[in-house]
């Protein structure tokens, strides 16, 4: 969905990625350790400052890889440490907020008469799928599977503006349904692509 501005972003954080003296997976770890704090955020019922905490995490996931162009540091493993890292990163932002529902540090709240800690659990679903059948569809030989109304980057910004602005219910609500059509719409691509 914005296929074009991450690649103008990454364009123009180039020339700040040379200067940055780490290497891409340390970026990539330090941006998991902000993720955890924010799932701490949110299981403490601190929505604000979890939502913040994944901001700053996104500046780490963003700069790991123009750090890896910039200095000509890419390769296969450090795609797919930064991909295992951000699968933690979501579930655990996920599981802080489940957390938060069922302790009582986030308001309870119900959609469809189905309470939102279980919307949670089909929002970590969801977006393991999207994931997932980008990987195994490109592991047959599918090609340009980065389609979809909810990648990650989505997904986060979402919930981080429903964290912010006391919608988080709907926010999940919406990460659920716009996850799960980007598996349809994912599955449809590999069906034309693989055939």
């Amino acid at each position: 969905m914005f296929s074009e501005l991450k690649s103008n972003i990454r364009v123009s954080i180039l020339p700040l990625a040379k200067r940055i003296p780490m290497s891409p997976n340390s970026l990539t770890l330090i941006g998991l350790l902000v993720s955890v704090y924010a799932a701490i955020q949110f299981a403490r019922g601190f929505l604000v400052s979890g939502a913040l905490m994944i901001l700053l995490s996104g500046l780490f996931d963003a700069f790991d890889g123009a750090v890896a162009r910039a200095n000509g540091s890419s390769s296969a493993f450090g795609a797919v440490f930064d991909s295992v890292c951000d699968r933690y990163a979501d579930a655990l932002i996920f599981a802080g907020i489940i957390y938060g529902l069922i302790a009582g540090s986030i308001p309870q709240m119900y959609i469809l008469s189905t309470p939102l800690w279980l919307w949670t659990v089909i929002a970590i679903i969801g977006s393991y799928l999207v994931s997932y059948t980008r990987s195994r569809a490109e592991a047959m030989g599918a090609r340009e599977m980065d389609i979809g109304i909810a990648e990650r980057p989505e997904r986060m910004l979402i919930l981080i503006a429903g964290a912010m602005t006391g919608m988080l219910g709907a926010s999940i609500f919406i990460i659920v349904v716009f996850t799960h059509v980007t598996v349809v719409q994912r599955l449809i691509h590999a069906r034309k692509s693989l055939a």
